[in-house]
C-alpha cells in the first residue's frame, strides 16, 4: 500500500499532483477511510480562508500570464522582459494553469494552420498549371 501524504493530497486539491500519482490518489481517496478524513481535514483548513499575502497569491494566481500574453509568448511576440518572465514561470516553475492554457494555445494554432497550408498549395498547383499552360502556348 502506497502512502499518501498530506503535500501528496494538497497537490491533487491544487490539480499540481504528477500524473504518476494521480490514480494512486484517486484510488486511496475511494478505498481508504484514513485517506478520506485526511482529504476532509486538508479541505477544511483551505476553506478556512487563509488570508496571507502568498496565499492570495497563490489563490488568484496573480503570478499567471494571460491567455492573450501566452498567445503572444507562442507567437514569439512579447518584449524580451515579459518573454523570460513566462518562459520561466512555465519551465522553472512549472505552472500547471499555464501550461495547460498555452498547450490549448498551442492545438488551437496548430488547427488553425492547417486549413492555411491546404490553401496554400491548392493555389500553388493551380498556379503551377496555369504557368506551365502559359508558357507551353
Amino acid at each position: 500500500m502506497t502512502p499518501i501524504t498530506r503535500e501528496m493530497l494538497r497537490d491533487y486539491i491544487d490539480e499540481a499532483l504528477p500524473d504518476a500519482e494521480l490514480p494512486l490518489v484517486e484510488k486511496a481517496l475511494r478505498d481508504r477511510a484514513d485517506v478520506q478524513a485526511m482529504f476532509k481535514q486538508i479541505r477544511e483548513e483551505l476553506d478556512r480562508g487563509e488570508h496571507s499575502i502568498g496565499a492570495i497569491w497563490r489563490r488568484e494566481r496573480l503570478s499567471c500570464a494571460t491567455r492573450e500574453q501566452l498567445g503572444g509568448y507562442l507567437l514569439d511576440a512579447l518584449d524580451t522582459d515579459l518573454h523570460d518572465y513566462i518562459a520561466f514561470h512555465l519551465k522553472t516553475v512549472g505552472c500547471p494553469h499555464c501550461q495547460a492554457n498555452l498547450d490549448d494555445l498551442t492545438k488551437r494554432k496548430a488547427e488553425a494552420e492547417e486549413p492555411v497550408r491546404k490553401r496554400r498549395q491548392k493555389i500553388v498547383k493551380s498556379t503551377a498549371g496555369l504557368l506551365k499552360n502559359a508558357l507551353g502556348s
